[in-house]
C-alpha cells in the first residue's frame, strides 16, 4: 500500500471533502488510472443527462473559452471606441489651432464640437470678454447669482435641464434639450470661471447624472485654454 494514501476503518464512510484533499494531494491519479474518466458519469449542465467525466470537463472548456472570446471582443470594442474618441479630439484640437480669428473662435468652438462630436446642442458665453470682442453675440453681462453658480462648479455636471440656469443658452433657450453637460471655463486653477459651455440633447441617457465627466473634464480644460486669448487678463473687464 502507498503510505501515501489514506486508509480507512471498517464502516467508515469517505466525505466530499476527504475525495477534494485526497485528489488535490494526488494530481496524477488520474495518469495511473485514466479509464476511471469514462467510466464516471455526470449530468450534463443543461439537459441533464448522465455524461462521462471526460465530456463534462470538455463542456467547461467551451464555457469558458466563450467567456473569454466574449470579454476579449468587448475589450476590442473599447479599443476601437477609445481610438475613434482620440481620433475626433485630435482633430477638434486641430481646428481650434487653425482658427485665426479671436473673435469668432468661441463660436466656431460650440460648432466644431456639435459637429465633432456628434452633439446636438451647444451654447457658450463668456462674460469676461476682451474689449474689443464685447459686442460678439457670446459675450454676455452675466449676473452675480449667474456667475456665482458656475464659480461653485470645479468640475462638469450632467443631469437633467433643470439643473442650472446656464441651460437656458442652447439654442432655442434649450427647449428640444432632456439631459445637458454644464461645463465651467477658467484659466487653469483659477476659482473664478470666465464663462460656461453647455451642451444638451433630446436623450435623457446621453448626459446622464451617473455619467462619467473625466472625458468632460477634458473638454473643458481644452477649450478653456483655447478661449484664454478671448478674455480680459486679471478679471479685468466686463
Amino acid at each position: 500500500m502507498n503510505p501515501k494514501e489514506p486508509t480507512l476503518g471498517v464502516g467508515t464512510t469517505l466525505t466530499a471533502q476527504q475525495v477534494m484533499d485526497y485528489l488535490k494531494a494526488h494530481p496524477d491519479f488520474f495518469d495511473h488510472a485514466s479509464h476511471v474518466l469514462a467510466e464516471i458519469n455526470v449530468p450534463h449542465p443543461q439537459s441533464g443527462q448522465a455524461i462521462s467525466l471526460v465530456e463534462r470537463q470538455a463542456t467547461v472548456l467551451r464555457e469558458r473559452i466563450k467567456s473569454m472570446e466574449l470579454k476579449l471582443a468587448e475589450l476590442l470594442r473599447h479599443g476601437q471606441e477609445n481610438d475613434a474618441i482620440s481620433a475626433s479630439v485630435q482633430r477638434w484640437v486641430r481646428g481650434l489651432f487653425l482658427h485665426a480669428d479671436g473673435a469668432t473662435l468661441p463660436r466656431f468652438l460650440a460648432d466644431s464640437l456639435a459637429q465633432v462630436f456628434s452633439v446636438p446642442l451647444v451654447g457658450i458665453v463668456i462674460w469676461r470678454p476682451m474689449s474689443a470682442m464685447a459686442q460678439q453675440d457670446w459675450a454676455t453681462n452675466a449676473t452675480a447669482d449667474y456667475v456665482e453658480q458656475i464659480d461653485s462648479l470645479r468640475t462638469p455636471v450632467c443631469g437633467p435641464t433643470t439643473i442650472s440656469t446656464a441651460t437656458r443658452i442652447l439654442p432655442e433657450a434649450g427647449r428640444d434639450a432632456q439631459s445637458v453637460a454644464i461645463l465651467p471655463l477658467r484659466v487653469g486653477a483659477a476659482p473664478e470661471a470666465f464663462g460656461v459651455l453647455v451642451m444638451g440633447s433630446p436623450d435623457v441617457r446621453r448626459f446622464a447624472p451617473d455619467l462619467g465627466v473625466s472625458f468632460l473634464e477634458r473638454i473643458s480644460e481644452i477649450a478653456s485654454a483655447a478661449l484664454s486669448r478671448c478674455i480680459e487678463p486679471h478679471g479685468t473687464g466686463k
